[in-house]
């Protein structure tokens, strides 16, 4: 783990890679953008999804289709259930061809296997003719994205890569002549080649064909130009017709490069001619893993991947410190699920932890993969092989499952702190090796008087009860912003409601969830579902998205399986809302006692990852402020997540903090007065980073907001 820091900390310090990061980031996700209002992205998000599923749950059948008709059109097909099988394989075809010089397109499986290297090993030359693969072969590195493999780099670090390559010198100035060089260095390297080696983006059972999508001639050219042809491909690859694979494309090159078709789209049907007869075409499909992970129905949608690459333009973390920092062939959320399945938990184990879970992966991916939920799941996987840390497990299982001692230990930091708040609500400084944590942002201070000891009995309404609300609050807001749990309880009174705080009510469990710790987090999901039932309300009440998500979601998850606390998770879960959710769509927008009071004021609204991914919330709190009159004015990406993730801040503060600098960047450019948001993890980012720069801009909830003026 510390060399994952280092390579962080390098990443974060790079000036050249945050350009090229920045550069691509902002073109590519307009670019899709755009391309992606021309399709109705659920539907073919369903459409992906069934196809994909319906392939692996038939996946031997349409193989052993594919294979007949590949070979019925002179194609040799060969199966690999390695690695090692399918080099091997490669390197005796060579060997008993006589190949001396190889070159490739468009192959991430062949930098799965190895297979550059293990070519080289027999004296094979292997040359990338792909434009971004080539450059990082020069370079010795390897890609840094699934589409575009050198996007790390700059245009001028490009231009002095190839003036080694030339011996002249090239400035960088137009794209243009960078192109050039590569047309005429490659050029000579086709002719002489004795085998082409591709990947295929889709592989069709009823005809046997290969799909091969590229923006560039060079895939046209491996397959054309040299004698002997291979393919290497995953089986999960495979579709049954013509028809879905027309479904795949219609997305991949929007997703990929916001286009709306690649270039180039090759269609290879067994052996094709040429002046010397016919070309051999030698189909290798690869398992390595593959087979265990459709097996295995919690990772299966893993292999629903199109490997567009969409995912990672929107990814925070990858944004910030780019694709090397995960440390092995596929990058990104959904390379570290594919890398524990084809290379073991070992090598997947570094960039496991490099998810912030803001879930933007799965709106944008064209077959909606749950990433997150995965890598969830593998932590979980790793923290039953391994073990926890010794200072994690004692956090944990000893002070986190133990409400009692859990609350005792906040109360005593808040008398602790006291040095450092004197008296006030932020900390500003933290001695020692503790400062990293709050160099670019203040903290909030641990509240003296949590929520839970300023609540007393039931608040009612004045008028006739129309229901009874549990509010469960979340640790945040019972121990650092007793405040917003007030403004809570005051905006639902005056709207009929009355309102219990179950005692019994502790932390959500996603911390231990999110650190691979099931045990713990089941333990305290059925703590908590025996404490909202006991409060017998109509409705469960919270503030804090990320508890929403554990209330409706997590819960009867973790408890899957078990018949009574299953059932007893859904009623809490079908019950349960977040705030402004409930006050729009339960209660209706007309509420009477919601007061303006913002008239004039300029605010803008940030939207918390799992309210709106998590919870598909997104319109109601902003009619809600725009009902209390304040004017609204959105800020650019004002979904992108603003870094805190819980832990994840606490664990990579260096990445945590690019990510916020991003988002008071345009939190700044609204010129807003006031900023809005429904999680109080949010509050914290955004208010200490903002404190930290000296400004004053207010960050509210949105609850604290509508209280005002309410009594």
């Amino acid at each position: 783990m510390k060399g994952l820091q280092v390579e962080i900390k390098r990443a974060l310090r790079d000036p050249q890679l945050r350009v090229a990061m920045e550069r691509f980031v902002s073109i590519n996700t307009a670019a899709r953008s755009q391309a992606y209002t021309e399709v109705d992205l659920q539907e073919i998000q369903e459409r992906v999804r069934a196809m994909k599923e319906k392939a692996l749950e038939n996946l031997p059948e349409l193989f052993a289709r594919f294979k007949e008709e590949a070979r019925r059109a002179g194609a040799a097909v060969f199966e690999a259930a390695s690695a090692e099988d399918a080099n091997r394989y490669i390197l005796e075809l060579a060997v008993r061809h006589g190949v001396r010089l190889a070159v490739k397109s468009k192959s991430m499986v062949s930098e799965e296997t190895g297979l550059n290297r293990r070519l080289a090993e027999a004296g094979i030359r292997v040359v990338e003719t792909d434009l971004g693969e080539w450059i990082v072969q020069l370079a010795g590195e390897r890609p840094s994205h699934m589409v575009a493999p050198a996007i790390h780099k700059t245009r001028e670090e490009v231009a002095d890569l190839f003036s080694q390559v030339t011996g002249q010198p090239l400035s960088g100035a137009e794209s243009s002549e960078l192109v050039q060089v590569a047309r005429r260095e490659l050029r000579r390297i086709f002719l002489e080649a004795g085998m082409g080696i591709t990947g295929a983006n889709i592989a069709i059972a009823e005809s046997g064909t290969l799909v091969l999508v590229t923006n560039e001639g060079n895939g046209r050219l491996v397959t054309l130009l040299p004698r002997l042809q291979v393919a290497l491909v995953g089986y999960e690859k495979l579709v049954g017709t013509w028809e879905e694979a027309a479904t795949i494309l219609r997305i991949l090159a929007r997703g990929a490069t916001g286009q709306k078709i690649s270039s180039y789209v090759s269609l290879i049907t067994g052996a094709v001619p040429s002046l010397e007869g016919y070309r051999q075409l030698h189909i290798v499909f690869l398992d390595n893993g593959r087979d265990q992970m459709r097996q295995d129905l919690r990772y299966r949608e893993a292999l629903y991947c199109i490997r567009c690459g969409a995912c990672l333009s929107v990814c925070p973390p990858y944004r910030s410190v780019g694709g090397h920092v995960y440390g092995h062939i596929y990058v990104g959320g959904i390379g570290s699920i594919l890398t524990a399945f084809y290379h073991g938990m070992e090598a997947a184990a570094p960039s496991l932890d490099l998810c912030i879970g803001c879930r933007a992966c799965v709106e944008v991916c064209p077959a909606a993969i749950d990433a997150p939920r995965m890598i969830v799941d593998l932590r979980g996987d790793r923290v039953e092989q391994e073990g926890l840390p010794a200072t994690r497990r004692w956090i944990l299982r000893d002070v986190l499952r133990n409400r009692d001692r859990f609350h005792r230990a906040l109360m005593a930091a808040s008398w602790a702190q006291l040095p450092l708040t004197r008296g006030g609500p932020l900390i500003r400084h933290l001695p020692l090796f503790f400062s990293s944590q709050n160099k670019w942002r203040s903290l909030p201070a641990i509240a003296l008087r949590p929520l839970r000891r300023r609540w007393t009995g039931e608040r009612v309404p004045e008028g006739e009860v129309q229901a009874r609300v549990a509010f469960y609050s979340g640790c945040l807001i019972d121990f650092a912003y007793p405040e917003m749990g007030e403004a809570v309880a005051r905006v639902l009174r005056k709207e009929g409601l009355a309102v219990s705080f179950p005692l019994g009510q502790t932390c959500c469990g996603i911390p231990a969830l999110y650190l691979g710790d099931r045990e713990t987090a089941c333990e305290l999901a059925q703590q908590n579902i025996a404490a909202l039932e006991e409060a017998g309300a109509d409705y469960v009440i919270t503030a804090c998205p990320t508890c929403s998500m554990a209330l409706r979601h997590e819960f009867h998850r973790l408890l899957a399986g078990d018949p009574v606390w299953e059932a007893r998770a859904k009623a809490i879960a079908a019950r349960a809302y977040d705030f402004s959710e409930f006050l729009v769509k339960v209660l209706g927008r007309e509420g009477s006692e919601r007061a303006r009071g913002l008239e004039g004021r300029r605010g803008t609204y940030h939207d918390p990852c799992h309210l709106k991914r998590g919870l598909g919330v997104y319109d109601e709190p902003r009619e809600l402020l725009v009902d209390k009159g304040l004017k609204l004015v959105e800020m650019m990406d004002s979904d992108t997540c603003c870094g805190f993730g819980g832990s994840y801040s606490l664990s990579y503060p260096g990445i945590s903090r690019d990510i916020l600098e991003r988002k008071l960047k345009n939190l700044e450019a609204t010129g807003a007065e006031v900023v809005a948001t429904d999680c109080p993890g949010c509050v914290l980012q955004l208010r200490g980073g903002l404190d930290k720069k000296g400004k004053s801009i207010q960050v509210r909830h949105t609850a604290e907001i509508l209280a005002e003026g309410l009594g």
